[in-house]
């Protein structure tokens, strides 16, 4: 027969199950912690992919000792006590490091576009702008695929534009001024669903303006001024829903003709309009009052007749209007403080 147990018993029996769980716990925890441990000490030891060391290395071989004194060791992400080198900048996939940045800028780089720079198939930014790079830019940059930046500007580029930027779906930025690039834009770029920004300005690029790239539902920016276009607004703008997105439009100093077309007042978001320096003419159309946010309207340096919309005048939104340089009627008077814009700054403004 088996005797009761004593009350005592009881509050043992407990006690001891709650030892047991704090130590069943604190087995959790450690064996966490060394879980934890263990992978940390994996990614500290995590490698670089051997093609982007690669790559990395071909380029630091063929740039200046500008970029080269800073660059130490083998490993461009870094390895043991080596930080990664200066404008490199990694990610981990998986069980290695790649290269998703490079900015290497004002730094006097002389020669032509490191060729080596396709081989980082990772990259999500890519900046080399103001040294001095010449030649053209290698079709093989098509290959970058997973590109969101692209800025190449203030170099000595030339040739054409690379029809295969087109292939850059997820590009967002493109910055290509200051250049020496000719031969027409590569109706390419149309193909660029994510493409905010496009800076064309300063080469000496010829033709038209494709107008396949108010299929851009996302462009808010363009300038492609101080080249040597030639066409007409109406070819470029047309009709329908192009340019849905687009803020600031730079045509400035090209050789663009003919007439400012009604349908200017497609563009909605249109903030900045500048047509400076160009060959149009006939009478400023009234739908421009139309533009609801028009802010900026520079028309100076033209071929243009007639009066100016009284409606301009009035707009509730428009501060800035030059319009000398015309055949306007007199008494044509302008708009707002008359400034010098310094055009070398609209990267930075938007």
């Amino acid at each position: 027969m088996q005797l009761p147990r004593p009350r005592w018993w009881f509050h043992a029996e407990r006690r001891w199950n709650l030892v047991e769980m704090e130590r069943s716990s604190m087995a959790s925890s450690s064996t966490l912690s060394w879980i934890v441990f263990f992978l940390l000490l994996g990614l500290g030891r995590c490698k670089t992919v051997k093609r982007d060391v690669k790559a990395l290395n071909e380029i630091k071989a063929s740039l200046g000792w500008r970029v080269v004194y800073a660059w130490v060791g083998d490993d461009p992400c870094g390895d043991g006590n080596l930080s990664p080198w200066s404008g490199v900048t990694c990610s981990q996939q998986g069980d290695y490091r790649v290269v998703t940045e490079l900015e290497v800028y004002a730094v006097s780089i002389v020669g032509p576009f490191p060729i080596a720079v396709t081989n980082l198939l990772d990259l999500k930014r890519l900046d080399l702008h103001n040294n001095k790079l010449t030649g053209p830019i290698p079709p093989q940059i098509g290959r970058l695929k997973h590109l969101k930046i692209l800025n190449l500007r203030w170099n000595k580029l030339q040739d054409v534009i690379p029809p295969e930027i087109g292939e850059l779906k997820k590009l967002t930025h493109l910055y290509l001024s200051f250049n020496h690039f000719k031969g027409e834009i590569p109706v390419e770029l149309a193909n660029l669903p994510e493409l905010c920004y496009l800076y064309l300005h300063e080469n000496r690029l010829t033709g038209k303006i494709p107008p396949e790239l108010g299929n851009l539902k996302n462009l808010r920016h363009l300038d492609v001024s101080s080249n040597h276009l030639m066409g007409t607004l109406a070819d470029f703008i047309r009709n329908g829903d192009g340019f849905p997105s687009l803020r600031n439009l730079y045509l400035n100093d090209n050789q663009l003709s003919g007439e400012l077309p009604d349908q200017i007042s497609n563009l909605t978001d249109l903030e900045i309009l500048y047509l400076s320096y160009n060959k149009l003419s006939g009478q400023i159309t009234p739908k421009l009052i139309e533009v609801p946010r028009l802010t900026c309207l520079y028309l100076d340096h033209n071929a243009f007749t007639g009066k100016i919309p009284n409606g301009l005048y009035k707009h509730p939104f428009l501060k800035e209007m030059y319009v000398e340089g015309n055949q306007f009627k007199s008494g044509t008077k302008q708009k707002g403080p008359h400034k010098i814009l310094d055009l070398s700054d609209t990267e930075f403004l938007f």
